[in-house]
């Protein structure tokens, strides 16, 4: 029989699951083994590897694996859930920032169910650290509302006791990428209320769905039992009203996604190069103090103006201000209005250069991105 072979394996000590919070709220937990406690873990390899070596065969790795795996959360404390705080409603960057809460012009703007992943995952990308009070760099609050409120696109923070006047009840079978599951505990909002991002199913059994949350200590996707690991029977599923009905990607046009209408003479004509032929470039006030202004950012038009097959004068006076900024080593002719690799790449460059890296600098100009171009 082979001698199996036996290492130390130390308590998880960043685990967020219910159990080991609450583990870490009552006291210390036992010393590792090779500072004199108890080597509880490296019992339970000897043993599962003695039984396994008696009985000839490979024990499942179902059975060695560790119930507070990175994956799979530990079942709830015995006294239930820890808390989990959160902001209450709030402005874009915070209540210091913008003053008192005022409903958005647009309190549902619409959007596509690619667009809400998308902006999911720019902070899963960054590992957006959790926090009731902070707020990232696009105006939006650290926690798992805040998140939902950036995803949806929402013109404030909400909370987990708003966000459903954002959305209609849906049923399981309903349910698409970008849908939230919602959970809000209106006796006591600080004990088990959280919300999250439907990211679609991983089985045909729609047991498990990829999901998108901000949680401690960061924000994450994996996969999760339906609805949620505990307080199952308390997740409702909901769609944004923002979203239009039978549409995945791209949404039809709406009055918001026109440029304004500027008075005659506004625009005068100035030949240039973009790599095709010439056009007549637009005459823009300097500085983005014009209409419209979207998330609170004066000037700012919105990220659907910065896609792949745009063409607009807002990505013409991106491109001037990059270059102006120090970054027009990327566009060969000048910048033009039709959003290229070059824009994309010159933002990029801009938002590293703010600290920002992976996710949040992506290329696509947010709201933070042109206030800090044009500041």
């Amino acid at each position: 029989m082979t001698t199996p072979v036996f290492e130390d394996v130390d308590p998880v000590s960043d685990c967020d699951c219910p159990g080991c919070v609450h583990a870490r709220r009552t006291g210390p937990g036992p010393l590792p083994a090779r500072f004199g406690g108890r080597p509880a873990a490296r019992g339970v390899v000897i043993v599962a590897a003695a039984a396994s070596a008696a009985l000839g065969s490979a024990l499942p790795a179902a059975a060695l694996a560790s119930p507070h795996s990175s994956h799979r959360p530990g079942a709830p404390a015995a006294d239930g859930d820890p808390a989990t705080p959160q902001g209450k409603r709030s402005p874009l960057f915070g209540p210091d920032a913008a003053g008192p809460v005022r409903p958005p012009a647009v309190p549902t703007p619409a959007t596509t169910r690619t667009d809400i992943i998308n902006r999911a995952k720019v902070w899963v990308a960054a590992k957006v650290p959790y926090s009731m009070s902070a707020y990232w760099t696009d105006g939006y609050r650290q926690d798992c509302s805040g998140y939902v409120s950036m995803a949806w696109g929402l013109g404030t923070n909400e909370w987990t006791g708003s966000l459903d006047q954002f959305g209609v009840k849906i049923t399981k079978e309903e349910l698409q990428p970008g849908d939230m599951l919602l959970f809000h505990n209106p006796d006591n909002p600080e004990n088990g209320s959280h919300v999250v991002i439907f990211g679609g199913w991983t089985d045909y059994t729609h047991t498990y769905y990829t999901v998108y949350e901000q949680t401690p200590p960061q924000t994450r996707s994996q996969a999760t039992p339906y609805p949620y690991w505990t307080h199952a029977d308390k997740y409702v599923p909901y769609r944004y009203k923002g979203v239009p009905a039978g549409t995945v990607g791209k949404r039809p046009a709406t009055a918001d996604d026109k440029p304004p209408t500027r008075s005659a003479g506004a625009v005068h004509a100035g030949p240039f190069l973009h790599g095709r032929g010439t056009a007549p470039r637009p005459a823009v006030p300097a500085g983005p103090s014009r209409t419209p202004a979207s998330h609170g950012v004066p000037g700012y038009p919105g990220r659907n103006f910065f896609r792949p097959g745009q063409e607009n004068e807002y990505i013409t006076e991106l491109g001037r201000r990059l270059m102006e900024k120090g970054f027009s080593g990327f566009y060969a002719t000048g910048p033009g209005p039709r959003w290229g690799e070059a824009d994309r790449r010159a933002v990029a460059a801009f938002q590293r250069s703010q600290g920002w890296r992976g996710g949040a600098a992506d290329g696509y100009p947010g709201p933070e991105t042109w206030r800090r171009l044009f500041a």
